[in-house]
């Protein structure tokens, strides 16, 4: 494995962006697990409590960025029935909607084609494989030079946010009042 940018150096990259920064999210759970536990607590409880303190800086960032014209985008490939990470990814996306970030759903078995592993696009031209620990940590992100990568990168990129609905939208389908939009041939 490559240099990992890790903390800081990770982190500048959301400041470097001149356009859009992309995320495809692949995987079933993160690192929140102290933070899950909490929602869950208040799922059966009936009053959601997350300290979401940890979030905070990442949110100040995303609100700055979408203020000076530029774009944070996610999908995040789920699997249905919703786990319970991904109840708690829906639930805490309200915040990172309200800072500016455009969220967006894609169920696992309409993911055909696309990666099994999380990335950033960052201006449609830097690639950065994020990499993860066996416990769910956060390890960094690898830079990925290769030109053809960061083309296969952009190619993925236009599948999953065509195929995708917003946060909205995939509430509804979870929920049962929803629709989703006809796959296309």
């Amino acid at each position: 494995m490559a240099d990992l940018l890790a903390g800081g150096e990770f982190r500048r990259l959301f400041h470097e962006f001149e356009q859009t920064a992309f995320r495809l999210e692949t995987r079933e759970r993160y690192y929140e697990s102290a933070q899950l536990e909490q929602f869950l607590a208040g799922e059966r409880s009936g009053r959601v409590e997350v300290d979401l303190s940890y979030m905070s800086s990442w949110l100040e960032l995303v609100a700055a960025q979408h203020a000076a014209g530029r774009q944070v985008e996610r999908v995040r490939v789920v699997s249905l029935p919703p786990s319970d990470y991904t109840r708690y990814g829906l639930w805490l996306a309200r915040h990172n909607i309200q800072a500016g970030e455009d969220i967006r759903y894609l169920p696992r078995d309409r993911a055909g084609g696309l990666p099994d592993h999380d990335f950033w696009l960052l201006d449609s031209a830097r690639l950065y494989a994020v990499r993860f620990g066996a416990d769910d940590s956060l390890l960094g992100a690898e830079p990925v030079t290769d030109p053809q990568a960061v083309a296969q990168a952009r190619a993925w990129r236009e599948a999953a946010w065509a195929r995708a609905v917003r946060h909205e939208q995939f509430l509804k389908l979870v929920t049962g009042e929803g629709w989703w939009p006809a796959t296309s041939s």
